[in-house]
């Protein structure tokens, strides 16, 4: 249908059709596969007792509390924009999903540093590499994030259109206020996470790379889980990042274009839900030590619980905490992969 949207003295009616199809069930989707998998990943979190467990916790932890919003968000979309629960709900729904969208970007870097520190210099930076540094640096994303979305909570942020329509956050054409806001999340919530996951990673490969003890499919298999990080991340976050600068530059006090980018918008937020699918598959699925604590579940998949490796091999090894090794055990013991 078409939703007349009134933001200030100007009407501007928006085709919803599609985002009344295939956004909810995208969101469906996502909201059945992520909510066991993300509470299963603070589960495995919490039982390495490390820094990259803290990381990993906090990481799944904001990709949780999104994945809580999503209900309200498909009853929002079924309903062709129509929020029907409330404002103080939509003002906690749009004060989650901004900041724990932006603190999972937050924590996939601090794990890609703690990974890029334990590789390239395994022997320094130990007084970063603890669990007393990965809570505070956790604290202070944490902090960071809801002080720049603490707006949303303050601020009414639904809207009545002609169709007695309730509207939450998203009105059309785009507030200059918002506009303002998303520059800010395109910057620091986007480009410059980026930087730092190409850096991390390219150091990391580098220093893979320039291992002789390295085998050649070694090489490849790091160089392999590297680049899928740093894709999911692109996959996840651009397409929305993109449309969203177009839309600050473009769309405010300008009725024709928000009609014309309201698709691409629509579909490019539906897919940054996929960032709280790929997180635990990305981060709690590819060591070893990840394998053992899961273990206990093994009986819901009808298997037979196998005694622990006294080492860890595998993609394991590049992940897990290195401690209590000498300069000369450093190199191999960080590079081993199976």
């Amino acid at each position: 249908m078409d939703l007349n949207v009134t933001g200030g003295n100007a009407s501007c009616p928006i085709d919803t059709r599609v985002e009344s199809v295939l956004v909810p069930i995208l969101y469906m989707l996502v909201l059945v596969v992520s909510l066991p998998g993300n509470c299963l990943s603070i589960y495995v979190a919490l039982q390495r007792r490390t820094e990259l467990g803290v990381y990993l916790f906090n990481l799944s932890l904001a990709d949780l509390l999104y994945t809580l919003t999503l209900p309200l968000w498909i009853d929002f979309s079924l309903s062709d924009d129509n929020w029907r629960a409330g404002i103080v709900l939509c003002k906690i729904c749009s004060f989650l999903t901004y900041t724990n969208l932006y603190a999972s970007a937050g924590f996939l870097c601090c794990i890609s540093f703690v990974r890029f520190l334990g590789v390239v210099y395994p022997l320094r930076f130990l007084q970063i590499r603890t669990v007393r540094a990965a809570v505070v640096i956790s604290l202070v994303v944490w902090v960071f994030q809801s002080a720049t979305h603490v707006l949303l909570l303050i601020k009414d942020e639904t809207y009545i259109d002609d169709n007695m329509h309730v509207l939450c956050y998203d009105i059309y054409p785009l507030e200059r206020w918002k506009a303002h806001l998303n520059y800010v999340h395109v910057a620091f919530g986007f480009v410059f996470p980026l930087v730092l996951l190409l850096a991390f990673h390219r150091g990391i490969c580098n220093a893979i790379r320039g291992n002789r003890a390295t085998r050649a499919h070694e090489k490849r298999r790091a160089k392999k889980l590297m680049l899928s990080i740093t894709l999911s991340f692109v996959l996840c976050f651009a397409p929305y990042h993109a449309v969203l600068l177009v839309r600050s530059v473009r769309e405010p006090d300008d009725c024709c274009f928000a009609r014309s980018i309201f698709k691409a918008y629509k579909l490019s937020v539906a897919l940054t839900t996929l960032n709280c699918l790929s997180d635990p598959v990305l981060y709690c699925f590819v060591s070893e030590s990840v394998r053992d604590d899961m273990l206990p579940f093994s009986f819901l998949l009808g298997r037979r619980r196998k005694p622990k490796l006294a080492a860890r091999t595998g993609l394991g090894a590049i992940l897990a905490p290195q401690k209590d090794i000498t300069a000369r055990e450093a190199p191999l013991i960080v590079l081993k992969i199976c």
